[in-house]
């Protein structure tokens, strides 16, 4: 049996399990399955290609991994129903913030047109930049940058995906997300536990947000120059 049979079987397995907890969580989520689009997206994109070489053997467990600098690579549970919940159309331009490997930017480079992200950690942007490059991923494009200011150039997007924990969510994201876009973002102390929250802004752009299920991810870093809009959780939501 060949390396590429074994990465095969070993994604298939990583997407069964998937699906398993999409089930087990689908009250919280409100997802009893996933987007076939999500399925083929997660399929297509080799994760052991996304994380060090040492921890090969473990690229396809459906839990997150290190990737240096302190940061990881988020377990594939979470980058499924994140992108799955962002409702994402072939056309859609998204902004990303929190590179880390660029695992994520690869299964949203599948789903839409255009993937902007944005890494503060120059080391990791630069391979992240590196081997997307190399791997084909030509419509997502990466700066080092802080990513609370997110990147007014492009804006407004159809959709953003932050991937690491905000205190509060930013105001400058929530400016640059299209009248009937969706904003993912985990929001709570930094390595304790937070909340998974679905941020929507109608076409008259009132925002409204959905407490989704407990997560820990690593903290989003930064300069806070404004105030951040505060939390609130919608009325039988809040499961942390």
């Amino acid at each position: 049996m060949n390396d590429r049979t074994i990465a095969r079987k070993a994604r298939h397995r990583m997407l069964q399990e998937i699906e398993m907890e999409v089930r087990a969580t689908s009250e919280l989520i409100g997802r009893h399955t996933l987007d076939p689009r999500i399925i083929s997206a997660l399929e297509a994109v080799p994760r052991h290609r996304f994380v060090p070489a040492s921890l090969y053997p473990f690229a396809y467990d459906n839990r997150p991994l290190s990737i240096g600098n302190g940061q990881t690579i988020s377990q594939p549970y979470i980058v499924a129903i994140m992108s799955d919940l962002l409702a994402l159309s072939p056309d859609d331009t998204v902004l990303e913030i929190g590179t880390g490997s660029g695992y994520q930017a690869a299964v949203l480079s599948r789903l839409v047109r255009q993937v902007y992200s944005i890494e503060i950690i120059a080391e990791l942007a630069e391979k992240a930049r590196l081997r997307l490059r190399k791997l084909g991923y030509d419509n997502v494009e990466i700066k080092e940058g802080n990513g609370r200011q997110g990147w007014p150039e492009h804006a407004p997007y159809d959709a953003i995906i932050v991937t690491a924990a905000a205190a509060e969510i930013p105001p400058a994201l929530l400016r640059q997300l299209k009248p009937a876009g969706r904003m993912i973002i985990p929001v709570g102390p930094p390595y304790q536990d937070q909340e998974l929250i679905l941020i929507t802004k109608d076409s008259s752009e009132v925002i409204s947000q959905r407490c989704l299920l407990p997560v820990v991810f690593v903290p989003l870093t930064g300069q806070q120059n404004e105030k951040c809009m505060p939390t609130v959780s919608a009325p039988g939501q809040n499961h942390s």
